[in-house]
C-alpha cells in the first residue's frame, strides 16, 4: 500500500488516540481526592472555605466602641464643653458694645461689669462688684489654667479684669474701645496681676434668656 492511501488511516488513528488519553485523564481527575481546606466557625464547628460567612453586626459594632486607649469623653468634659460655647456666644453678644463706668449692660459696660453679665447669660451667677472683689471671690487659676478660656486675667494693680480667650488674647470692655478682643503684647503682659478661675456648677446649666 502506498503512503498517500495509508495517511487518511494514520491521521484517524492519531486523532482517535488523543481522545481516549483526553477522556482517561479526566476519569482520573474525577477519582482524585479534593483537598478542601477547612475552617472553624464561631461554634467551634467545622467549616468549608467555600462556605459564606456570616458577619455579625455586633463584630462591626465592637470594633467602633472606643478603646482603652481612646476613651470616651465624660459627662465633665461634654459639660465644660457646653459652657465654653455658651459663654463664647455670650462674649460674641457683647462685642462692640460702648464702654461706661459702672455699667453692666445690656448695652454698656465697664471691665467687671462685662464679665459679670457674659457669666450671667449663661446661668453662672456671682454678686457683681469691682475688679478687685472679683480677685478675692474666687480662686487663684492653676499655672495650666492661666491661658485658658474663660479663665480671668487682672491687671493694673487689680483696676481692670478682662476674661482669657487663649495663650494669644483675651476680652474685656476698654475705655477707649469698648467691649473688645486685645492681644497679650508687651503692654498687657508687663501689667498682669494675676489669674482668677470663676466656679462653674457641677450639673449642666441651662442658658438664661
Amino acid at each position: 500500500m502506498s503512503v498517500k492511501k495509508m495517511f487518511p488511516c494514520m491521521l484517524a488513528a492519531c486523532f482517535l488516540l488523543s481522545l481516549l488519553a483526553v477522556t482517561a485523564a479526566a476519569q482520573i481527575e474525577e477519582t482524585r481526592p479534593r483537598q478542601v481546606t477547612r475552617t472553624t466557625n464561631a461554634g467551634g464547628a467545622p467549616s468549608l472555605e467555600t462556605e459564606p460567612r456570616i458577619i455579625s453586626l455586633a463584630e462591626d459594632e465592637e470594633d467602633a466602641r472606643p478603646s482603652a486607649a481612646q476613651p470616651a469623653q465624660s459627662a465633665h468634659t461634654l459639660h465644660l464643653i457646653g459652657v465654653d460655647k455658651m459663654l463664647m456666644h455670650a462674649i460674641d453678644d457683647r462685642l462692640g458694645a460702648r464702654y461706661v463706668y459702672g455699667a453692666s449692660g445690656p448695652s454698656v459696660y465697664d471691665c467687671s461689669g462685662f464679665v459679670w453679665s457674659a457669666y450671667q447669660s449663661i446661668g453662672i451667677s456671682f454678686e457683681r462688684g469691682s475688679a478687685r472683689t472679683l480677685w478675692s471671690r474666687f480662686t487663684p487659676a492653676r499655672k495650666d489654667e492661666e491661658f485658658k478660656f474663660g479663665t480671668l486675667v487682672f491687671f493694673s494693680g487689680l483696676t481692670h479684669v478682662g476674661i482669657v480667650a487663649d495663650e494669644h488674647g483675651f476680652y474685656h470692655a476698654s475705655r477707649h474701645h469698648g467691649v473688645t478682643y486685645a492681644p497679650f503684647n508687651d503692654y498687657w503682659l508687663s501689667r498682669i496681676d494675676g489669674f482668677r478661675r470663676v466656679t462653674l456648677p457641677p450639673t449642666p446649666i441651662a442658658k438664661k434668656s
